[in-house]
């Protein structure tokens, strides 16, 4: 089965809307997690590095449980690290993006693969009741533990889970623009690979990924997209680093500003078309930044909904609260921001 929607254009014409395949979730829960073992871990960023990020490339094979073969491209799977909490209690299942297309990284869906980042920060206040003047150095629990794994380790998975966040059945009846910041271009890994690298050959459609880094050396999997860009006119590349200056020396450019850029010859002709559809996934101020972007273009009735708290409010005056309680994203605009 498939999910099929039309909407209503000004002039009454029906516009088809992408057909999304139905998909398998929670094959595997957090109360029965199964096996894998640890097959790849390397580092995926462009290197010589600037910033303080470490992120790995974890490949983990799941053959003969249930999450073989089940595992399509833009959905996530779960990690449950070892040991207990503060409160004595098993640690909580954390979902993670699955950089591998449908088939796998091996073709038969037996290995998935994922983008964990290290998080190292300082303890800070998360409830009224928490110490204030708490400061200590904070590990994330579980990104740290799946970096840390080695080729041969044992690690306890789940999922696979999400149905929103997916390519339409149909490769070639669309046009893309993926969106990411760090870590968020793992979805798009996979999708790029779904499109370019399939036994059906390379989709015909139109492909942009805007990639949004602090610095170059932060790119992440960056050879690939360059690779692609390289061996298919309908794929194209763009990067957004925000604290280097550009070629010509003009300051950086965050991804909302990219797009803003480039809007009338590169990306507006897509998003403004029956057939663009447009991907988001990273840190949430990306998606603020897009629906400002979006109605100083007139072109939300396509991929927002505005509810009537909003409708009479200039977008230059929305702010984050408002933009979170009264827009919605239509199906020609998938969204997973943090």
């Amino acid at each position: 089965m498939h999910r099929i929607l039309l909407i209503m254009n000004d002039d009454s014409s029906t516009v088809p809307m992408p057909v999304f395949p139905e998909v398998e979730m929670n094959l595997v829960t957090p109360k029965a997690p199964v096996t894998g073992t640890v097959v790849k871990s390397e580092t995926c960023l462009r290197g010589g590095r600037k910033s303080a990020s470490f992120v790995r490339h974890v490949e983990i094979d799941v053959s003969g449980t249930p999450l073989e073969g089940a595992c399509r491209a833009g959905q996530s799977f779960g990690v449950i690290a070892p040991g207990v909490a503060e409160n004595g209690k098993p640690h909580k299942v954390r979902l993670y993006s699955l950089a591998s297309p449908t088939c796998g990284e091996d073709g038969e869906g037996k290995i998935i693969a994922t983008t964990p980042k290290r998080v190292i920060d300082e303890f800070t206040p998360q409830k009224d009741e928490d110490d204030s003047d708490r400061h200590e150095l904070f590990l994330g629990v579980c990104s740290n533990y799946v970096c840390d794994l080695q080729v041969g380790d044992k690690v306890q998975v789940t999922g696979p889970s999400g149905k929103r966040f997916l390519l339409p059945v149909d490769h070639n009846k669309h046009d893309y623009i993926f969106m990411a910041t760090g870590t968020g271009i793992a979805p798009f890994r996979s999708m790029c690979k779904e499109l370019f690298e399939n036994p059906d050959g390379p989709t015909t459609s139109q492909v942009h990924v805007v990639m949004g880094t602090p610095y170059t050396t932060d790119l992440l999997y960056d050879d690939l997209f360059v690779k692609l860009a390289e061996e298919h006119d309908n794929f194209h590349y763009h990067t957004a680093v925000s604290r280097e200056k550009q070629a010509d020396g003009s300051r950086g450019l965050y991804v909302g500003q990219l797009v803003d850029l480039k809007f009338d010859d590169t990306f507006g002709p897509i998003l403004t078309s029956d057939r663009g559809l447009m991907y988001m996934c990273g840190l949430v101020g990306m998606q603020w930044g897009i629906y400002q972007l979006f109605a100083e273009k007139g072109i939300t009735e396509a991929y927002m909904t505005i509810k009537e708290d909003l409708k009479d409010v200039s977008h230059t005056d929305w702010d984050k609260e408002q933009m979170r309680r009264y827009i919605k994203p239509t199906h020609r605009l998938m969204v997973e921001v943090y």
